[in-house]
């Protein structure tokens, strides 16, 4: 599609294009850390704000932020030495980083499965003998009638328990005379 402005023609998606959006705190973190992996060298907060502007795109206001969110997950590591502090990450340590998430979600997944296989041999155990038969079928209805009964009676009991002998003895005998 093309646009006229004052006699000349333009592509509209170049313009489009060509106007800046803002990078989100994931893509800043993402190319933050391609300075570090890139370069493999040691930097002070000031050397990133020059660098990661100029290279990355990551405007300078956002540099301390993205590198403190870095330094809080572990991704980055840093050290006050003297009055500077020195921010750096290499390459090996986020490999190393991601081998021992991936031996952990791996132990995770074993352990899963196995928990999956216990249960479901527990089922196949707990079928056995519970096929529906009619007999099956009649003293499950006779245990519940036997339940319902139970509770009947002990409703009946707790109606008479005031008059139990028992209870009347631990109720003490200065409440009851006048």
């Amino acid at each position: 599609m093309n646009i006229r402005v004052f006699g000349k023609d333009f592509d509209a998606e170049v313009v489009l294009e060509s106007k800046k959006k803002g990078l989100s705190a994931e893509e800043k973190r993402t190319r933050m850390m391609e300075i570090f992996f890139e370069t493999k060298d040691v930097f002070q907060l000031k050397d990133m704000e020059k660098i990661a502007p100029r290279e990355k795109g990551i405007t300078a206001m956002s540099v301390k932020e993205v590198l403190q969110s870095l330094v809080d997950d572990g991704m980055v590591d840093s050290e006050r030495i003297g009055t500077s502090n020195y921010f750096w990450a290499f390459p090996s340590k986020a490999l190393h980083a991601r081998k021992r998430k991936l031996e952990t979600l791996s132990t995770q997944f074993s352990e899963g499965n196995q928990k999956k296989e216990n249960l479901q041999q527990s089922i196949k155990k707990a079928k056995i003998g519970r096929q529906d038969t009619e007999e099956r079928a009649s003293l499950s209805k006779e245990l519940a009638s036997l339940q319902q009964k139970k509770e009947e009676l002990k409703a009946e009991l707790e109606k008479y328990k005031e008059c139990d002998p028992e209870v009347i003895e631990e109720i003490p005998r200065d409440l009851l005379l006048p």
